[in-house]
């Protein structure tokens, strides 16, 4: 995977065209883009939920890709 850590979001079932939340190294998260169109509100709730679990989506992504480096957005 030659793509920085990130998560995908949409409403109910994964859709091509969901939103993209990419993980910093200082331990935050910046939204990449909102493709799926979430509210706001619903929104800064999300990202704040992503950067409170942290630890878990790293965890998580060397699950799905033990081989590779983790790399960070910025």
């Amino acid at each position: 995977m030659s793509e920085p850590i990130h998560v995908h979001i949409s409403k109910g079932k994964p859709v091509q065209n969901s939103t993209k939340v990419w993980l910093t190294k200082s331990g935050g998260c910046i939204l990449a883009n909102n493709k799926s169109n979430i509210p706001n509100k619903d929104l800064s709730e999300l990202l704040a939920t992503i950067a409170n679990n942290y630890f878990y989506v790293i965890a998580e992504w060397k699950k799905h890709f033990p081989d590779e480096d983790i790399k960070f957005y910025c």
